[in-house]
């Protein structure tokens, strides 16, 4: 029987002549993989444009736990993003945050918490008017929590080191442990603060923001061993002044 699901688009991959795979974060069942047919008529033009990273859609599927592979029917935008599409600030970002959650995310399973958190974040940035440069630090400091490894803000103690591995603040540095040093970790501490309302209030360079980054994607990779290499980033550090 189908039934309605709404999903976040993750990534395509070219399957063959005539087939693209879209990895879709669904609010019901996951992560899901369906085979979207490519071509060059009105309808499969209309297809593709609905299968950029990020976008919001709504569609009908027979859900099988035993298949891998599934088709969309009666697919739909569930939100119009032209502002993400067009803005290249905007563009990078969602880049950057479709091909993280790629990595990241692999569960085939409801998490609806999760799923109301990424489709709140993008209805955001679609609307933003300044800060778009803070999103991606903002977005992925938030995401933690519902992977499991945010940073336990209330071990922090002023001149406090960042233990990476263990998530936590100490104070003072461990033999053969992954640390940041206390000015690090004080941005730490100022990250947990930045919300997707007020991180247009915080003024950070490009060496400062890119720092930021490295950073933030070396806790994911040290706590997520799927994260491999990521393109979009050098294009986020490129971008930003």
């Amino acid at each position: 029987m189908h039934e309605t699901l709404r999903g976040v688009v993750l990534n395509v991959i070219k399957y063959n002549d005539r087939n693209n795979i879209v990895h879709i974060y669904t609010d019901r069942h996951g992560v899901l993989s369906f085979l979207v047919a490519q071509g060059k008529t009105p309808s499969a033009r209309m297809r593709n444009a609905m299968m950029l990273p990020l976008s919001l859609l709504e569609f009908e599927s027979n859900i099988i736990p035993s298949k891998d592979l599934y088709v969309m029917h009666d697919m739909r935008r569930a939100h119009q993003l032209g502002s993400i599409y067009a803005d290249p600030v905007k563009n990078a970002v969602a880049m950057f945050v479709s091909e993280l959650l790629s990595h990241t995310i692999h569960e085939r399973e409801q998490n609806i918490p999760l799923f109301r958190f990424i489709e709140t974040a993008v209805l955001l940035l679609e609307n933003m008017r300044h800060g778009a440069a803070n999103f991606h630090i903002c977005f992925l400091f938030h995401l933690g929590a519902f992977l499991g490894i945010e940073p336990d803000i209330e071990s922090y103690r002023e001149g406090s080191w960042f233990d990476m591995q263990g998530g936590t603040f100490v104070q003072s540095p461990v033999a053969g442990g992954k640390l940041l040093p206390p000015d690090d970790a004080r941005v730490i501490k100022l990250l947990s603060r930045m919300t997707f309302s007020n991180l247009h209030l915080f003024r950070f360079n490009r060496d400062e923001r890119n720092r930021m980054l490295d950073t933030i994607i070396a806790y994911y990779r040290l706590h997520n061993s799927t994260i491999g290499t990521l393109r979009s980033p050098d294009i986020l550090k490129q971008l930003f002044v």
